[in-house]
């Protein structure tokens, strides 16, 4: 199956520069109607106009936005989830077949593993026999990778480099072929996690921020320490502005853009 999972991961990846826009929206499964994804065709339309390399999503995200993907455009699969804010544990459970996945044309699937958590053995389990699956789909996975708990009897924050650095690791020993994770905050930090892992890491956003300079800062920084690219969401589709949004991270990632150059094209 190495042609399929070949064939597919560079659907993901730019072949000019290796590097790769995937805009997450993902979250209407776990927390509903979000700023900047009620309309799902509307977002879906203005990521294929930009010409981003992949979009992250739930079947039903798909479903709802089905007339406006372009072929130009991946779509990587959200198989775990079944976990939302009115109570649930944020306990990964597979929700979706990787057969599912090929099925919607998917180009890659995505599962997440809470490294640290109480069920983290259950989760690992999980993760890998997924993986296991959908290579012999020819199925690339991307593991979104985070890191819970303590490290040493120590609690730590998400982004905590020692910890990323671990999870980056253990995702890729999985067998993922590609990791998405927090940035840990600085580049030299950051490039210790990519020494440390044998797949491409993308960075992920996390909660929105107030500040769009901070996350066009994070992603220059990331690319500057090795870093693939991204799979953000919410950092970029609730800020206003979404195509200009777009452009600017696309400028960033594929243009080599400095963060004013970015930042000067949202603020006009």
């Amino acid at each position: 199956m190495h042609a399929g999972l070949t064939i597919r991961t560079n659907a993901l990846f730019d072949k000019r520069d290796g590097r790769s826009v995937m805009i997450a929206m993902d979250h209407g499964s776990i927390a509903g109607p979000l700023l900047g994804i009620v309309r799902p065709h509307e977002l879906v339309d203005a990521c294929v106009r930009a010409k981003v390399d992949g979009i992250l999503a739930t079947k039903g995200f798909v479903d709802a936005s089905l007339s406006k993907w372009d072929r130009s455009t991946a779509l990587v699969l959200r198989l775990t989830g079944g976990f939302t804010l009115l109570g649930g544990a944020f306990q990964e459970e597979m929700v979706a077949e990787p057969e599912t996945a090929l099925a919607y044309g998917a180009s890659c699937a995505a599962i997440t593993v809470k490294f640290g958590h109480e069920e983290e053995g259950r989760f690992i389990r999980q993760a890998s026999l997924a993986i296991d699956r959908c290579h012999h789909l020819g199925l690339p996975v991307m593991l979104e990778a985070m890191a819970v708990g303590t490290n040493g009897g120590q609690k730590f924050a998400a982004n905590d480099a020692e910890a990323i650095r671990m999870v980056a690791r253990m995702g890729a020993e999985l067998g993922a072929d590609l990791i998405k994770t927090y940035y840990t905050g600085s580049p030299e930090s950051f490039s210790r996690v990519v020494e440390g892992c044998p797949v491409p890491i993308v960075i992920l956003g996390g909660a929105k921020t107030n500040s769009v300079r901070q996350v066009f800062q994070d992603i220059h920084d990331s690319l500057e320490a090795g870093g693939k690219g991204i799979a953000m969401g919410r950092n970029i589709w609730e800020f206003g502005d979404v195509q200009k949004m777009l452009e600017a991270v696309n400028g960033l990632i594929h243009g080599q853009w400095s963060v004013d150059k970015a930042l000067a094209k949202v603020e006009t």
